[in-house]
């Protein structure tokens, strides 16, 4: 049955000791107890991990995470030896030295399941499923990326977060930005990256409004000149127009964008863009309206279509990417009737990676007030989908879930969630003002540096940075870029140009 695979899968086997010596009971007793341990870090680990970049909420150690609940006093962690084998933890046995301290194992467990992504698996009945998230998590040395990576995500992130400075500086209104959510960004560029490599050729992209113009500009490399006169309706009046014809075509199109309501948030794109690996990788942002997640359905219907064009049989080469707010993720049914349909035969599109960018606010209402799970993501458990948490002031490890969902998809082609636990820097309310209902939460964003401020100083630490006069340089050649738009946008204006078609 599934339940017994899994129960086989994710609980890991017995201690194992070669030939020779016969195992006390004391040992054998310890070795049980750590095996026990270990399966409740698998379970349980992600309560304990650094998720949120605020630190709103002191976490409390739960009784399945404390030694003394297995009989181990604090003060002989460090001298008490377990025998460790594969099955205890994956990856950590060595055949040098069999046994480690339960301060080791515990060092380990902490960092595997603790740190700042908590993986939440051992729901799935698949022991395959657990295994492969046991072999990236349990491994003998921490994740490290290389500096490669380290700077294209850095790159990534300046972009994303001096876009919306741009647009704060340029445009007075609310934007819906994704402010305080920028590592969103670099994180979908490293999925679709990977999916990429992996053989996907079409990405179908589901949003709602925050964060959607830095998706058009920086993802789906929009071009910027053409959005900022859509977004600012610095449209070539239809009079300018030379003859009658391009005067009622203009006439007709200001009237579409004028009455549509659409033109900020909500109208959709696609392009077909590069990868770092020397491929390319065609992606649309399909049109969304005001009710957040209506779009989902629409998504995985537009995927299903390519596959089945493309004669896709196993579903390899379009994926569906649906982005979710944490409030409409956990309160709205077209959420949960999207996913029901995840694994039937003939509506399966081969796994959804689902990214939710969690404000831990909806509107005005903190998260305790509005569901009763622990987490936003609580529904996708009832599919078995896997959920990776994981801080948004640490890129490396939001890239590295967004990999490690890419890998998931093309490895089991089954959904799985990316819940981004971050913050949302302006206000919920129509005059972008949070103080009114948000106090406290507020006053710490507001003395809360942003995760590139965070995030460079961390590069300059580790050398990846040369220094301040390089992070200056790199800034000011992303500001230039978008000025020449801002300012090419407004000479195409004073000209009488429209020539959005000819650039779309």
């Amino acid at each position: 049955s599934s339940s017994s695979q899994a129960a086989a899968g994710c609980g890991g086997g017995g201690a194992r000791r070669g030939g020779g010596e016969v195992p006390s009971a004391s040992a054998v007793q310890d070795s049980i107890r750590a095996n026990l341990l270990v399966r409740m870090y698998q379970v349980h680990g992600h309560r304990l991990a650094h998720l949120d970049p605020l630190g709103l909420v002191e976490r409390e150690r739960p009784a399945e995470l404390r030694v003394e609940t297995y009989g181990w006093r604090e003060d002989e962690l460090d001298t008490r030896e377990v025998f460790v084998g594969d099955g205890i933890l994956r990856g950590i046995a060595s055949d040098v030295r069999p046994t480690k301290t339960l301060r080791e194992i515990i060092t380990l467990c902490e960092r595997a399941y603790c740190g700042a992504i908590g993986v939440e698996f051992m729901h799935v009945p698949r022991r395959d499923v657990c295994d492969f998230f046991r072999t990236r998590f349990e491994t003998p040395e921490p994740y490290a990326p290389d500096a490669t990576i380290r700077e294209r995500t850095w790159d990534r992130l300046a972009w994303a977060e001096l876009f919306e400075r741009f647009l704060g500086k340029k445009f007075q209104e609310k934007r819906f930005g994704v402010d305080g959510g920028e590592v969103f960004v670099p994180a979908l560029k490293a999925l679709i990256d990977r999916a990429a490599y992996a053989g996907v050729e079409n990405v179908t992209i589901g949003m709602a409004h925050r964060g959607r113009l830095n998706v058009l500009a920086n993802v789906l490399r929009k071009p910027l000149d053409l959005m900022l006169r859509e977004f600012s309706g610095m449209r070539a009046a239809a009079g300018v127009s030379s003859d009658a014809a391009s005067k009622a075509a203009a006439k007709k199109r200001d009237e579409d964008w004028g009455t549509s309501g659409d033109v900020k948030y909500h109208l959709g794109a696609s392009h077909t863009r590069p990868t770092y690996h020397s491929g390319h990788v065609h992606l649309a942002l399909m049109a969304n309206p005001s009710h957040l997640e209506a779009v989902n359905p629409l998504v995985e219907g537009k995927t299903a279509a390519k596959q089945f064009y493309a004669c896709d049989r196993d579903r390899r080469r379009s994926m569906s990417v649906v982005v979710h707010g944490d409030m409409s993720f956990s309160g709205q049914g077209v959420v949960y009737e999207t996913l029901e349909l995840a694994t039937i035969e003939q509506y399966s599109t081969g796994g959804t990676v689902h990214v939710i960018i969690n404000n831990q606010i909806g509107f005005t209402t903190a998260p305790h007030e509005v569901r009763s799970g622990t987490y936003c993501s609580d529904v996708a458990k009832a599919i078995g989908s896997p959920i990776l948490h994981v801080n948004g002031d640490d890129p490396d490890a939001v890239v590295r879930c967004a990999e490690l969902a890419a890998d998931y998809r093309t490895t089991f082609g089954s959904d799985i969630v990316i819940d981004i636990v971050c913050y949302r820097r302006y206000g919920h309310n129509e005059i972008d003002q949070p103080m009114f209902t948000q106090p406290l939460m507020y006053a710490k964003i507001d003395k809360h540096p942003s995760v590139l401020q965070l995030y460079t100083r961390r590069l300059l630490a580790d050398g990846v940075l040369a220094d301040d006069a390089d992070v200056a340089e790199r800034t000011a050649r992303i500001e230039a870029i978008m000025d020449g738009a801002y300012e090419r946008a407004r000479e195409a204006v004073a000209a009488g140009r429209d020539d959005a078609a000819a650039d779309a």
